[in-house]
């Protein structure tokens, strides 16, 4: 996504903030949320959104797998106290 400073930050921040997403990404923002969020509550009709956006199955899974990774590794971070780069907010205390 090109844009200017302050969409880069809304889409940071809250992506349902941003104003230049397409639909489709918007889509696939909504999907990740829920993935992120509540994955036992994922139902074969949360990928309806995303074939009705044009999505193929391979992409569905592409976008699945990196989703995925990212919440993993995230986890992996958090759980074991990696360093943060700067740009991140410090851990609470007892990190």
């Amino acid at each position: 996504m090109g844009g200017s400073d302050a969409e880069k930050l809304a889409l940071e921040n809250d992506y349902r903030e941003a104003t230049g997403l397409t639909a489709r990404e918007r889509a696939l923002c909504d999907y990740a949320i829920k993935l992120t969020r509540d994955p036992g509550g994922m139902r074969e009709s949360d990928l309806a959104p995303l074939r009705e956006h044009g999505l193929t199955d391979p992409e569905i899974h592409d976008a699945v797998q990196v989703i995925a990774y990212f919440n993993y590794i995230n986890r992996i971070a958090d759980a074991l106290g990696t360093d943060l780069e700067d740009w991140m907010p410090e851990r609470p205390a007892g990190w």
